[in-house]
Parts: C-alpha cells; structure tokens; sequence
C-alpha cells in the first residue's frame, strides 16, 4: 500500500501560481508512476499531468495545461510536485495526488491522495 498526502491548494487570482506537493509513504517502490489529477464541480475527474517513476523523460500534459504546469519528482524524498504557473478560473478543482502499481494497466491509478482545494479567481 502506497499513502499519499497532497498540500499546497488554496485560492490565487488569475494570473497567479501555486505549487501543489504529494509526499508519498509505504510501498512507495511498488509505485512506478505518478499523476496530478483534477475534478472541477460537476465534472469527472481529468489526468493533469503524470511522470514515469524511472523515465522523467515520460511526463504528459493534458492539453488544457501545457507550458502553464510542471509536474516533478524527488525520488529521494518519496515527494512529487505540480508547479501551476498563469492560473485561470477553469483551472478551479480539487486536485489529486495519485500513484500507479509497478505492472498495472497504463490508465490505472491505485493509489489516490485525499485532494486539495485549489480555487482562482478571476
């Protein structure tokens, strides 16, 4: 079992940036990939962002994000990051902190953080 602990949400005009962090404890070796997730009210819950544990090289954007999100990892310290840059209101949700089982399908997530608030203002 992996444990995941998001923090870092909270409200921001637009324009402005937050840095959301994911601090991962248990079987962290059993996750070999990461994802930043969102879920806006009324809405599914949407892939963000998501790196290889192994291979940074593999990070995905989702479209909506491209050139405004970072996602990184500190392997060391078991802790993934989502630097979120030129924040727009549709950028409001909860987000997700979520780790893949080494072996599992490519969209499957096992492992889901509680979430954290981020909300923008226009």
């Amino acid at each position: 079992q992996v444990q995941l602990v998001e923090s870092g949400g909270g409200s921001v005009q637009a324009g402005g940036s937050l840095k959301l962090s994911c601090v991962a404890s248990g079987s962290t070796y059993d996750a070999c990939a990461w994802g930043w997730f969102r879920q806006a009210p009324g809405k599914e819950r949407v892939l963000a962002a998501s790196i290889n544990r192994d291979t940074e090289a593999l990070r995905k954007y989702a479209d909506s994000v491209k050139g405004r999100f970072t996602i990184s990892q500190d392997i060391e310290r078991n802790t993934l990051q989502l630097q979120m840059n030129a924040l727009a209101p549709e950028d409001t949700a909860v987000y997700f902190c979520a780790a893949r089982r080494c072996g599992s399908p490519f969209s499957t997530y096992n492992y889901w953080g509680q979430g954290t608030q981020v909300t923008v203002s226009s």
